[in-house]
């Protein structure tokens, strides 16, 4: 059963409202490999993760991206490392997208001072300025406008970059998302809005919080170009991110992709998941992105069960390193933990 407004279940737009759906298929082997490469680090990453949150070895909010990864594998291939990134509190999967090392996000997750917040920031604070990365924001909608000033920044400094805003559809209700998208409309600012829209803001599904749900038709209203995108499908969000981010960078003003997902497990980690019927689930998961472009390139006789379990072992390896390296990693000095949150320098200092 769906809702008013929502879309039948397992399903996205039809076809032609995504003007680049079939341009995916252009990619040759090399980078179809790459992709699913991506996706599958991720996952592995992800799972571990669940596995060393149930041990106790992760603390705090824990909120995984498995369901979710041709979002941030498609986008972020279709970036350069001049462009920033702006991500949300569900956002290990971006940040390796990313490329930032594996070990620190996991050592972020331990809490230990190796990681890319010295482990002040945890799950929800994955931070790494050498890759333009900028978070990890917690609060829902609180990296829009940081997005904006990140590309408004760029712009007055000269730098020839686009900055990639993720969040999700929940992120809409909020008054930021507006702010945002007029003022970056307004100035023309090279932003490239991401709306992972996995239908349900933690508990709440879209159409019981939208009266409108369709999030690329609210770009109209301030003048963005915007379109939906089948977000379980890689090479269509990787085809649609490339056309938009050259857009963005030639002077386009500020692009909308609505990235329609799912994430297979629950809003977090505290989450009893009551508000979803498990046969909506099941039915999301049997569109698994890993399993669909498997199937892409096994039918192309690309890719064989012992290339893919070459693949799934050379990740695992990577994975269970980055464990070691958070493992082994060290706790914050008593006497530092007031370093970063007080000023100790004395007013004549400062004069």
């Amino acid at each position: 059963m769906t809702g008013k407004g929502t879309i039948p279940l397992g399903q996205t737009r039809d076809h032609e409202h995504d003007p680049y759906a079939d341009e995916g298929a252009g990619l040759d082997r090399e980078d179809l490999l790459r992709l699913l490469t991506g996706m599958v680090r991720i996952r592995r990453f992800e799972e571990r993760c669940v596995e060393l949150y149930a041990g106790e070895l992760i603390r705090g909010f824990l909120h995984v991206y498995i369901g979710e990864e041709a979002v941030a594998v498609g986008v972020m291939d279709a970036l350069t490392e001049t462009d920033a990134v702006v991500a949300t509190y569900r956002e290990h999967g971006h940040a390796l997208a990313r490329g930032v090392d594996a070990g620190a996000v996991m050592a972020e997750m331990f809490g230990k001072v190796e990681g890319t917040s010295r482990g002040r920031g945890g799950s929800m604070h994955i931070f790494d300025v050498s890759r333009r990365f900028y978070g990890g924001n917690a609060i829902v909608g609180g990296g829009l406008p940081l997005a904006v000033g990140l590309a408004l920044a760029d712009r007055m400094t000269g730098r020839d970059g686009v900055t990639a805003c993720f969040f999700g559809e929940g992120a809409v209700a909020e008054g930021e998302f507006h702010e945002s998208m007029n003022l970056a409309a307004l100035w023309r600012l090279p932003v490239l809005f991401c709306c992972e829209n996995n239908l349900y803001a933690m508990g709440t599904a879209l159409s019981r919080s939208e009266s409108q749900p369709d999030i690329a038709l609210k770009a109209s209203a301030y003048e963005v170009p915007a379109w939906p995108v089948d977000g379980m499908d890689v090479r269509a969000v990787h085809a649609a991110a490339r056309h938009a981010v050259d857009a963005v960078r030639s002077g386009g003003g500020p692009h909308l992709l609505e990235l329609r997902t799912y994430r297979f497990r629950a809003h977090s980690m505290y989450d009893p998941e009551r508000y979803r019927d498990t046969a909506e689930v099941r039915t999301w998961m049997e569109r698994d992105p890993i399993d669909a472009l498997v199937g892409v390139l096994r039918a192309a006789h690309e890719l064989d069960d012992a290339e893919l379990g070459a693949l799934q072992a050379e990740v695992d390896a990577e994975v269970e390193a980055a464990v070691a390296y958070a493992q082994a990693g060290h706790d914050e000095p008593v006497e530092e933990l007031t370093r970063f949150v007080h000023d100790d320098t004395s007013t004549a200092t400062r004069r």
